[in-house]
């Protein structure tokens, strides 16, 4: 019973990476403008990081090591130093974005400027992150994160076309503003394919205490979880198309026009559901990347680490996600438009991507520490996929971002 509840570090890793204000963005901006043709790239991040899990999870349970453990174990610190800056620096533009999409829920539920809840927030996480246990975090986001269901309700109740539905998962030519369509492509791919994400997943094994017993359950996990997460995204998609695009909303800038998605569905609760799904999915988010700050930077420097840990037993931990939770709240506190910044994060954090998942795939195939558990060829293709896409999206990131980005 213990392994079936585990499948709540699926969810709440694919809370972190489906259902916040990144995804949110994305999925409606790529409804309204291009209505189903961009289900595809929705459908191949999520594969994608059902692999990459999947195999983070293994390598935890079968080393005992995170993966950021077993890159400067394996490799030395300086080697580790890259990925470690890189990722760090997309995790603060991440979280900042995070922090600004709950911000902008409290401003749709009262009226008050986002700009004065960015520190509120950052402060109700710190909270959450020093006196909670990951325990606690893991079922409570994963509980509070089933409201996003409500997309999937929208999205059926509006009864699309199936069949136009399915062709949007084959990537097709835009027949329109193609700078645009690909720009949306990569943040959706960015998105989906985070590198905290994957890195967050071996950390919380480690923290749930796994071992090769859970071998099968991982796969569960890592399967339905991200597929959770992945139907959210693609069900946001469907309603901003048929809800939006009728209205001629066929670009989204500014955040007010989100809600809008659902109040023709369900009125006033439509608006209530809105603003609870952002809220829960983007603090979900905060807590998420705040751990994963303190992980990596922990795990890098080999100090002590652990979310249940108390925090004067390991203060270095517990000072990273301290600081890095004040510095990502005050560019929203500032006044930058969380919309913009998010458009922007999930970009950079697609191109990214080669720098984490390189040294990723050589781990999985280490017999040091992955044994009889290897990758295999299907699993290796997979990630040389992800590396390869990587590199073509850390090639047109900055074009696109250019020419296509809003």
């Amino acid at each position: 019973m213990k392994k079936v509840l585990e499948i709540s570090l699926g969810v709440v890793t694919s809370v972190g990476g489906f259902l916040e204000i990144g995804s949110l963005t994305t999925a409606v901006q790529a409804g309204a403008a291009f209505h189903f043709q961009l289900i595809w790239a929705i459908v191949l991040g999520t594969i994608c990081i059902i692999f990459l899990v999947e195999m983070a999870g293994r390598f935890a349970a079968v080393s005992h090591h995170t993966i950021a453990d077993g890159i400067r174990e394996r490799f030395g610190f300086n080697a580790f130093l890259w990925p470690l800056l890189a990722v760090l620096l997309v995790n603060l533009t991440v979280m900042s974005a995070e922090i600004g999409g709950v911000a902008i829920a409290f401003e749709l539920a009262t009226g008050i400027g986002f700009q004065w809840w960015a520190l509120l927030v950052a402060l109700l996480a710190w909270v959450l992150l020093w006196k909670g246990t990951f325990g606690f975090i893991e079922k409570g986001v994963s509980m509070l994160g089933l409201v996003t269901l409500c997309f999937v309700a929208g999205a059926v109740m509006l009864k699309p076309d199936w069949g136009q539905v399915v062709a949007g998962a084959v990537p097709t030519v835009p027949d329109h503003d193609a700078a645009n369509y690909w720009f949306m492509a990569v943040s959706i791919l960015g998105a989906s394919i985070s590198p905290y994400l994957f890195m967050f997943y071996s950390s919380g094994a480690i923290e749930d205490r796994w071992d090769e017993s859970y071998l099968g359950a991982n796969r569960a996990i890592a399967a339905m979880g991200m597929s959770f997460g992945g139907t959210i995204s693609v069900s946001v998609l469907i309603v901003a198309a048929l809800v939006l695009a009728p209205h001629g909303i066929d670009q989204v800038d500014d955040y007010h026009q989100l809600p809008l998605i659902l109040i023709p569905i369900f009125g006033f609760w439509g608006f209530v559901l809105f603003i609870a799904s952002l809220g829960v999915a983007c603090f979900g988010a905060v807590l998420e990347v705040g751990l994963q700050q303190a992980y990596l930077v922990a795990q890098g420097f080999g100090w002590t680490w652990g979310e249940d840990q108390k925090p004067r037993d390991n203060p270095g931990f517990s000072t990273v996600y301290t600081l890095a939770l004040f510095f990502s709240a005050l560019p929203i506190a500032a006044g930058l438009d969380p919309l913009k910044l998010t458009i922007f994060s999930m970009a950079l954090t697609a191109a990214s991507l080669p720098l984490s998942v390189i040294p990723f795939l050589f781990l999985m195939n280490d017999k040091r520490y992955a044994g009889k558990h290897r990758n295999g060829v299907i699993s290796n293709a997979a990630v040389i996929f992800v590396i390869a896409l990587g590199f073509v999206l850390a090639m047109v990131t900055i074009p696109l971002q250019v020419f296509g980005g809003t």
